[in-house]
């Protein structure tokens, strides 16, 4: 007590659970549910909610033992009488609604009940069924019954963590450990009564964990703030990704905005397409503090809200932003830049991205390109800056070996280059009309750029494909000094162009442009 001292460093991140390093430093952050005015999120109301918080759970290693050999986590003091560890809220059972007003009831060890929820071991790896020696995590929110609303596991729901005293967060530390303790002891003497506490798993000696899970922290006021429109259904109809940030350095994707609210009054509370989540990304600028330099922001600091941190709380996101932020902070100390720096001019952006992806970290949605690629790199790159993406907006496919048309490597080329938009006084194409091909607007550039001509008669053939060949011209007229390195691995011939030869080839035209 008393004791200070001091750090030195060229880059420091802030990657404490509970977003400690932003509070003893002053730096701005945000604490709970924010308010409309302060994310632009339509959802929110127009004042603050600091108390509104999410929830925080210790989980508990159980397995499920042979008849009679359950092993009695005992009764924590003060169990059904304290508030936080009272009987009415505690299920053993999960129900579903098949229908509107038919209820299906699953026992705790039943096929869809609450101990197979997060099982970690089938001791019969061929039988799905609940069977002695199997082990499970329990870490049980809340949930509805026919005859009660509202029931709950071992979350944690009074009080927060984040904004209040030391002394207060330890007296819910403390307490929600004995939430825990509270919930086994109610599953054995309600019908689980063979569990036995695994605290070989957790190292300690009652199963229960070390530390609480933390899903929420003081988050710091970043250059990219992910808000609920950037990632919710709702806003992305007919699409199969949300928000694609074109600073992207990661990708995450939990099926909804999963919200563990504390039972402080005044959460909103997303439904229907609001709470579901698309496919998203984690752009750099939400990593970077808005006026701080020399630090980068981490875990679940970075820069989400109350509501989208729900969704990129989850552990594969975690796992992508601690990989992305230590990128970020290694390349700070690499080129003596400051992260600000580097997440605002795209010529650094493209560099992180690509060392990312030539490590095997995915920076855009696609299911069929690995990470083993060939091309990887490429192709995440390009579709990251919004030069080649999938052709249908409403698939996570990019299908690399499909064909190429006119329009796309138009669109493509007017992107990578860079060039400024020119409109003529009338259509230069019968084919392609203002208002009636979507791809008018980048032909008509470079046609205007003199790169391209049309196909005879006026016509363009927008929707026709194209060669390598005809591409190879085009590069040699936009960017004669790469051409060579461009098509080092691609052949030039009058075969239809494939789509991943078209980003391996404007690769490299992108990297000469910035100089790569």
């Amino acid at each position: 007590k008393g004791h200070t001292f001091t750090v030195s460093a060229r880059v420091t991140v802030e990657a404490t659970d509970l977003g400690d390093l932003l509070e003893v430093g002053n730096i701005p952050s945000r604490v709970g549910q924010e308010a409309r005015h302060e994310t632009g999120e339509a959802i929110l109301p127009e004042d603050a909610r600091p108390q509104c918080q999410q929830s925080i759970t210790f989980d508990v290693v159980v397995e499920h033992t042979a008849r009679g050999r359950g092993v009695a986590i005992g009764k924590p003091n003060g169990f059904d009488t304290e508030s936080w560890i009272g009987l009415k809220e505690f299920t053993s059972n999960f129900w579903t609604k098949a229908q509107p007003d038919k209820w299906q009831k699953w026992d705790f060890f039943s096929d869809f009940g609450i101990f197979r929820y997060r099982r970690l071991l089938r001791s019969h790896p061929h039988d799905k069924k609940v069977a002695p020696g199997d082990v499970a995590v329990l870490n049980w929110g809340t949930s509805s019954e026919p005859n009660r609303a509202f029931c709950c596991g071992n979350d944690y729901r009074p009080g927060r963590l984040v904004g209040v005293s030391r002394e207060e967060r330890k007296l819910h530390i403390q307490r929600a450990r004995q939430r825990a303790q509270a919930y086994v002891h109610y599953l054995q003497t309600h019908g689980a009564a063979d569990l036995k506490p695994r605290g070989d798993l957790t190292w300690t000696s009652d199963g229960i964990a070390l530390e609480p899970y933390i899903r929420e922290a003081r988050r710091g006021i970043a250059l990219t703030t992910i808000r609920h429109e950037d990632v919710a259904e709702t806003f992305f109809p007919d699409q199969a990704r949300a928000r694609c940030f074109d600073d992207s350095v990661g990708i995450g994707q939990y099926h909804y905005l999963d919200l563990h609210g504390n039972d402080a009054k005044g959460h909103v509370s997303p439904k229907g397409k609001d709470v579901v989540a698309r496919p998203f990304s984690l752009p750099l600028g939400s990593l970077v503090p808005r006026d701080t330099d020399g630090l980068v922001l981490s875990a679940k600091s970075i820069g989400t809200t109350h509501i989208t941190n729900a969704a990129y709380r989850m552990h594969p996101m975690e796992w992508a932003i601690g990989e992305a932020s230590g990128f970020l902070a290694v390349f700070a100390v690499w080129t003596g830049l400051e992260p600000r720096v580097l997440a605002t001019e795209e010529k650094h952006i493209r560099k992180i991205q690509g060392f990312m992806a030539r490590n095997g970290i995915p920076i855009f949605w696609f299911n069929d390109v690995s990470h083993d690629d060939p091309d990887f790199e490429a192709i995440q790159v390009l579709a990251a800056a919004a030069i080649v993406r999938s052709e249908d907006p409403r698939s996570l496919s990019f299908r690399p070996y499909a064909p190429v048309s006119r329009a796309v490597v138009a669109t493509a080329l007017v992107n990578v280059l860079k060039l400024p938009t020119t409109l003529p006084d009338k259509p230069t194409f019968s084919d392609v009309l203002p208002g009636q091909h979507w791809a008018y607007m980048p032909i008509e550039t470079l046609y205007a750029h003199g790169m391209i001509a049309g196909v005879g008669k006026n016509r363009f053939a927008p929707n026709a494909p194209i060669t390598r060949e005809q591409l190879s011209f085009l590069v040699k007229r936009a960017m004669p000094e790469v051409y060579d390195k461009a098509f080092g691995r691609t052949p030039i011939d009058r075969q239809n162009l494939q789509r991943r030869e078209l980003s391996r080839v404007l690769y490299e035209v992108l990297k000469g442009r910035l100089q790569l």
